[in-house]
């Protein structure tokens, strides 16, 4: 009897855990209705369908800030994420120097370099680290949002109290710029912004709407300043135990579902501003001339480190 109880625990055991093995934990930190929940919802729906596998999705933080979904996803305690390229730089230095302020005027050209040999380097040394690329999503070109006034001049923003990424590149930009800049998670911007802790903070149109930050920051300014991905991220010991046709899968899901969230963010550039005019915003637009004189000093801060690629990633953009 008691080893027909073992034989019969031993296989619940076993059926448990391939039954655990078959869910794919998806996690982000969007809220329904950006356009990274709703891209994450399409490739949960086209790797199920694909795959097979049942997929759990995770969005808004539930599995913790962006830099420890990436811990999790090397330790395998969850499967993949669709992360910041703030967090990322910190495991992957190099990918923060899509960051560059004012690097690309659109995000086209910006998609067309991420897309290219760039991405594929950039897929190398997070293979390094323990993580898998498995495509870039948009996070937009971004804007400055105030509490109380438009920053049309770099000098509007000397002194300011303004919230960042955990992301180097928009440290230095915000510091160049003779700003107080601090990071801060995203789940933890609003209060922040609501208790005075920050004046303001930066962000892509698609993202300030959807957390109706413009409710908090009326005053937006059209700054343009940098350029950041959403690197969709795999664990390396999870990608590396899948067969050719899973991986395949989460490829081709990661691409279908990606131009679903670009067409969203490009989408939002056009049409979120006279949306967001009605609802009480107030925009400005920036002198952009004199913001990237400002901040010059940045490319050549990463010059030092990161010459080859500075070089190229500036040619690619079309700046020279």
């Amino acid at each position: 009897m008691k080893i027909k109880l073992m034989a019969v625990l031993t296989a619940s055991t076993m059926i448990a855990g391939a039954a655990y093995a078959d869910e794919v934990i998806f996690a982000h930190g969007a809220n329904p209705g950006n356009p990274r929940y709703i891209a994450a919802e399409a490739w949960a729906d086209a790797f199920a369908a694909c795959s097979g596998h049942t997929v759990n999705h995770a969005p808004s933080a539930t599995m913790g800030d962006d830099a420890e979904m990436l811990t999790s996803a090397t330790a395998g305690v969850i499967q993949i994420t669709a992360n910041s390229q703030g967090a990322m730089s910190q495991v992957v230095p190099e990918i923060g120097l899509l960051g560059l302020p004012f690097l690309f005027n659109d995000l086209p050209t910006a998609w067309s370099v991420v897309d290219g040999d760039v991405g594929d380097m950039l897929d190398s040394r997070a293979q390094d680290k323990g993580l898998k690329i498995l495509g870039f999503w948009d996070n937009g070109i971004r804007n400055i949002t105030h509490t109380s006034k438009n920053v049309s001049d770099p000098g509007d923003v000397q002194g300011m109290k303004i919230r960042t990424p955990p992301d180097p590149m928009t440290l230095a930009i915000f510091e160049a710029l003779g700003a107080n800049p601090a990071p801060l998670a995203w789940s933890e911007l609003p209060s922040a912004l609501q208790s005075g802790v920050f004046e303001g903070q930066e962000n892509p149109l698609t993202n300030i709407y959807s957390a109706k930050l413009h409710d908090i920051t009326p005053y937006v300014t059209m700054t343009g300043h940098k350029y950041e991905s959403t690197p969709v991220v795999a664990g390396l010991a999870w990608w590396s135990g899948l067969d050719e046709k899973t991986q395949n899968c989460a490829l081709e899901a990661t691409a279908s579902a990606g131009e679903i969230q670009r067409g969203l963010s490009l989408k939002g550039d056009a049409t979120l501003r006279p949306k967001m005019e009605a609802e009480g915003a107030k925009f400005a637009d920036a002198d952009k001339a004199a913001y990237q004189a400002a901040t010059a000093s940045v490319y050549d801060r990463y010059a030092e480190d990161f010459p080859e690629l500075v070089d190229a990633l500036k040619k690619a953009a079309g700046l020279e």
